[in-house]
């Protein structure tokens, strides 16, 4: 089926006459050519470079970025790996960075908080999350708090008031065989952590806890996908990537399933999972679920960022449907060179009726544009900002695509999405090869892999490379930065 260059799936959906097929027929597209390009340096259209820290060449994962005081304080989660430490003069496992970008211009390097051993995702502290003590219901006012994971092992709160010397306050739970990507109500303390309960059938589903007290954590529950659970039969449905949740005002969790293939996003009652029956049988694994999209063998659900509300400017004299609420889902390109595995992109799918989720849309960066199939290592989609401050609050999102750096996308006709602007950083002398198995052997290649990004309450964009090029701090320039609201 041919590829339509439209932003509406409901085009698409005329002109295709079925919907199988629907996600991968119709796309939104990033604009222009790049041309030939010397990975040595950086590509930019409409944002520039502010800062860089090589984080000690730690390949990194997460990062998150938390004012504290005057203070503006980076906090990065890391892929496993050792690297020497030069603040100590120690080679570490690869755990947790902390650095001060309080001027963003000059990053600082404060802190490295060592990890599990083991390499890639099997070792280190891929995430992190901080609360404010004075916003957890009882939380020290006067502390702030790091929630990480433990390599696959487990979930750590350390105390980070002194961002120059975290101490560890309390181990919530150990012997997981798998963590990833956490999320945690800072007004209330609720925690969903990605874990792998050794009685369950998935190395990555939920468990709920009670973090309102950061040094005396509450289980909640366990949960899943019906056929996770313990003592299921038949085959075990995909593992959890991540949840977010609106908290008690928007009473919703979005959980996506899968990162490149077989992908689900599940919305949930946020009351139902944290009041309903805990014992995880299939009725009771169903009860909170308000509905469930499956995305196929094609595509994943790495992240499901909801934005909600949103006003249509070309619907606004439409008798219905001038509001709408949509979740952003972005897959996970996992292999290189764009071998064994499909394109994955961002995904727009309409939930103003939640029961029944519809994708309408989708953003792709041309491969032609850079010849990004060839460049080396991965390309294609991964990761979008979560934090939404009033700047980008439904006006524009980041996304990572690997070797095609972090892209900047016009969301406000969710319909119709636009690029307005990408960066792709420079590799260094730290950045390290990504190889493909040929028949002649196997083929490597250094170029930048951006891996996830967040933005700060300022609007300064921050983008941690794969392969140990560091953290790129950015900012847009005109003429994108006008489709911001910096005031």
């Amino acid at each position: 089926m041919k590829a339509h260059r439209s932003g509406s799936m409901l085009g698409c959906l005329a002109a295709a006459g079925l919907l199988t097929g629907l996600l991968a027929a119709c796309q939104t597209t990033g604009t222009g050519t790049q041309g030939t390009r010397d990975p040595r340096k950086a590509e930019a259209s409409n944002m520039q470079l502010v800062g860089h820290n090589d984080l000690q060449a730690r390949s990194a994962y997460q990062p998150v970025i938390h004012q504290q005081g005057s203070r503006w304080i980076a906090y990065i989660g890391h892929h496993g790996g050792v690297q020497l430490n030069p603040l100590n003069g120690q080679k570490e496992n690869n755990g947790t960075s902390i650095v001060d970008v309080t001027d963003p211009r000059q990053p600082r390097y404060l802190a490295h908080i060592p990890g599990d051993e083991g390499e890639g995702e099997a070792g280190a502290a891929q995430m992190v999350r901080i609360c404010d003590g004075k916003t957890l219901p009882k939380g020290d006012p006067a502390k702030r708090y790091m929630l990480r994971t433990f390599g696959n092992k487990g979930h750590e709160i350390w105390d980070v008031t002194v961002p120059e010397k975290p101490a560890l306050l309390t181990t919530v739970i150990k012997g997981l065989k798998g963590t990833h990507k956490n999320w945690w109500e800072c007004d209330t303390g609720i925690a969903y952590l990605v874990s792998g309960v050794q009685s369950w059938r998935s190395t990555r589903m939920t468990q709920v806890w009670d973090l309102y007290n950061p040094a005396k954590p509450v289980h909640i529950r366990d949960f899943g996908l019906v056929g996770q659970q313990p003592g299921a039969t038949g085959k075990v449905p995909i593992n959890l990537h991540g949840p977010i949740s609106t908290g008690p005002k928007g009473n919703r969790v979005y959980f996506g399933y899968g990162t490149h293939t077989d992908g689900v996003l599940q919305i949930v009652d946020r009351e139902k999972l944290l009041k309903g029956p805990k014992e995880p049988t299939p009725q009771n694994l169903l009860y909170p679920q308000i509905a469930r999209l499956e995305l196929g063998p094609l595509h994943g659900a790495h992240t499901t960022l909801p934005i909600l509300g949103m006003d249509i400017a070309q619907f606004a004299k439409d008798a219905k449907g001038a509001k709408r609420d949509f979740v952003f889902i972005v897959n996970e390109s996992l292999r290189n060179e764009c071998t064994e595995e499909a394109r994955q992109m961002v995904y727009v799918v309409d939930v103003t009726n939640e029961a029944t989720p519809f994708p309408v849309a989708n953003f792709d960066v041309p491969e032609e544009s850079g010849s990004f199939c060839t460049r080396g290592g991965r390309f294609g989609a991964h990761s979008s900002n979560e934090n939404q401050p009033p700047m980008y609050a439904k006006r524009v999102l980041f996304a990572t695509w690997f070797n095609a750096g972090v892209r900047a996308i016009d969301i406000r006709d969710p319909f119709r999405l636009k690029e307005i602007g990408y960066y792709i950083p420079a590799i260094s002398d730290r950045t390290v090869q990504r190889c493909v198995k040929t028949p002649q052997g196997a083929r490597c290649k250094v170029e930048i892999q951006s891996n996830n990004v967040e933005v700060d309450d300022r609007g300064y964009i921050y983008v941690v490379d794969r392969v140990n090029t560091g953290i790129h701090i950015l900012e847009l320039t005109e003429p994108a930065r006008a489709v911001a609201n910096f005031r």
